[in-house]
């Protein structure tokens, strides 16, 4: 679990410059370790500038300015989670213009086992009874947009010259390879009169696409990080830090761009 935790932040990096130029992208305020009550880990605040990454009909209706997201995540391995605003809970995400109407709060405990868990956040009875399960299987081709795919980011294709891992298939399944599930408890709350439910279905989709992508592409970068070391990690978010701030501003937007509801 500690090698998934370097594949993770590599990933998570790779991601940011993907995904960023033309004006819009990832901006890191701060990344730094982090102990409270108890609890260390990784400390990170960023802005996400994400305009043209949202559907039409928000665009419509999002003033200038508006379509700009702050992210506050504490990553204590292997449980992580973020927020948005210290106006709102301990653990949500939010945007500035909306305030406390909107907010997507994330959870990730990541444990040793097959999605065998039964309510690993652990909530309430009457709370994870109204929560939908969404299997992801990072091998499973029809999982994935079209839009996204990408054949040397296929799991079921990949095969790992330096651990010999992969491709990734029905033995996944059946325990006879090193596994791990992260579980992701996504919770989303958008008050708008008339566009709620519709932004709301639309968040949860776009969460599970990222969450699919970003794992699928995790796994297929495996012989670009497995020989990492976390200070080699943190060396690359400095260095990606820096990056991403030359980046925003030159060429052309990047990344996945928003599908419709």
């Amino acid at each position: 679990m500690v090698l998934y935790q370097v594949g993770q932040l590599f990933s998570v990096a790779e991601a940011s410059k993907n995904n960023t130029g033309g004006g819009e992208g990832i901006e890191v305020l701060r990344n730094e370790p982090y102990e409270k009550d108890g609890e260390r880990g990784q400390y990170t605040h960023k802005i996400y500038h994400i305009h043209s990454k949202v559907p039409s009909f928000i665009q419509m209706f999002a003033p200038e300015g508006a379509l700009v997201f702050h992210e506050k995540a504490w990553n204590a391995y292997p449980y992580c989670r973020t927020k948005d605003n210290d106006a709102v809970a301990d653990d949500v995400l939010q945007n500035e213009y909306m305030k406390d109407d909107f907010f997507i709060k994330i959870e990730t405990w990541h444990k040793p086992d097959m999605g065998t868990s039964n309510n690993p956040h652990g909530l309430p009875p009457e709370e994870w009874e109204e929560t939908e399960v969404v299997p992801i299987d990072i091998a499973d081709r029809s999982q994935v947009d079209d839009i996204d795919y990408k054949p040397e980011e296929d799991p079921a294709i990949f095969h790992s010259e330096k651990t010999g891992r992969g491709p990734l298939g029905p033995e996944l399944h059946n325990g006879n390879c090193p596994y791990m599930t992260a579980y992701k408890l996504v919770t989303v709350h958008f008050r708008w009169w008339g566009l709620q439910s519709r932004v709301e279905k639309f968040i949860h989709k776009q969460e599970k696409r990222l969450f699919t992508n970003f794992h699928r592409q995790l796994f297929c970068w495996l012989d670009r990080w497995v020989d990492l070391t976390m200070d080699d990690i943190r060396r690359m978010e400095e260095e990606t830090q820096r990056e991403l701030d030359k980046m925003r501003n030159e060429g052309s937007v990047r990344g996945m761009k928003a599908g419709e509801d």
